[in-house]
């Protein structure tokens, strides 16, 4: 095997190894960061949905809330979880948005919709456990569909909430007609209730993380190949013609002839084989020539 196949199998070994080692690390950096990004944007529409909770409490519900004491039928536009989510649906036809989705996922909520699954509960009551925990994120499957989730503690701080929710007694006799005496009653101030989820199909994160990697080792792999490509010039010129041509002045010295000349060499490892085999013809030529006086 010659020193180039031999120099461009090894680059080749380094190469497959470096990008197989590099490529895992790198794989879960870019799924680690690309879920970090869907958690920012989780966390921006948390935000925007208590701006429109807090805007519904402070600005609607007070106009709402006399029609709702007179009227038998409810007006859930007085509900702060009912607007936001209707806000939310509204958002989502933004293409960057589309496959979000939004819960504000409640253990004892007024409308059944918002209820906390198994699943759910468990975050919520992880959040009541540890009051310093202010958010959570991770992977669950739901219908067959795995999910990246995103949550966040829900607590009511605002006395005015507690009027539907303290007691069936003190609700609007229109809340009782439509959802009933049995859900969304006893809630505490400052207490945690539930959580805001925000889901993002995990596909979506994979996706978007697997085209960075093919990105990244694409670049990589145009500049390894740039790279053997200038390697394998140098080693040409630098070190495999010159061995060459050494090789063929030493083997043309070996037969007697002792006029063939290794050449002007540069001051490197290799000339200074060129000029041991110099010194070694010249050896050559005085023994043989001290050979020839002899035989005379």
């Amino acid at each position: 095997m010659k020193i180039g196949t031999k120099v461009n199998l090894i680059l080749i070994m380094v190469f497959i190894s470096g990008i197989f080692i590099s490529g895992i690390a790198l794989s879960n950096v870019l799924q680690t960061k690309a879920q970090d990004e869907v958690s920012s944007k989780a966390l921006i529409l948390m935000q925007i949905a208590n701006s429109v909770r807090d805007y519904t409490n402070e600005r609607v519900q007070p106009l709402l809330l006399p029609k709702v004491d007179t009227q038998e039928q409810f007006i859930p536009e007085s509900i702060p979880s009912f607007t936001v989510r209707e806000v939310f649906e509204k958002f989502r036809k933004n293409k960057e948005y589309g496959n979000f989705l939004y819960k504000d996922a409640t253990l004892n909520p007024t409308n059944l919709r918002d209820k906390a699954d198994e699943f759910e509960a468990e975050i919520v009551e992880r959040f009541r456990k540890e009051p310093g925990n202010k958010s959570d994120s991770g992977f669950r499957t739901m219908s067959g569909e795995k999910l990246f989730y995103s949550a966040r503690p829900f607590a009511i701080q605002d006395k005015s909430c507690l009027r539907c929710h303290t007691t069936p007694e003190l609700a609007p006799k229109s809340q009782i007609a439509t959802y009933g005496k049995d859900n969304g009653f006893g809630w505490k101030l400052n207490q945690v209730l539930g959580a805001q989820m925000v889901y993002v199909p995990a596909e979506d994160i994979l996706k978007t993380a697997n085209q960075s990697l093919l990105l990244v080792l694409a670049i990589v792999g145009i500049i390894f190949t740039a790279i053997v490509i200038i390697m394998n010039q140098l080693l040409r010129k630098t070190v495999l013609l010159r061995i060459k041509k050494i090789a063929t002045v030493a083997e043309q010295v070996s037969v007697g002839d002792m006029n063939a000349d290794f050449g002007k060499q540069s001051k490197d490892e290799i000339g200074d084989l060129a000029e041991a085999f110099n010194r070694m013809k010249y050896s050559l030529e005085i023994a043989f020539n001290m050979l020839n006086k002899n035989q005379k």
